[in-house]
């Protein structure tokens, strides 16, 4: 798409999309920052990776078979 543009062109999209990325609202880093901790501490006693899952909920666990390798 762009080649068949003019740079005339190219810089006229390019300042169009400049003129929607300034009126972004900006929050501080920091912000962002307490607000992820906040959610992820939120979600902690429910996350398995950090649990754990219990056996009975668990499709993995138990005696199924397996591959043995001679």
């Amino acid at each position: 798409m762009a080649r068949d543009m003019s740079d005339k062109e190219i810089l006229k999209m390019e300042l169009e999309q400049l003129k929607k990325e300034v009126s972004t609202p900006r929050t501080p880093v920091s912000a962002n920052c307490t607000e992820t901790i906040a959610f992820v501490e939120g979600l902690l006693p429910n996350d398995p990776l950090i649990k754990g899952v219990s056996d009975d909920k668990n499709p993995y666990k138990g005696d199924k078979g397996g591959c043995i390798i001679t």
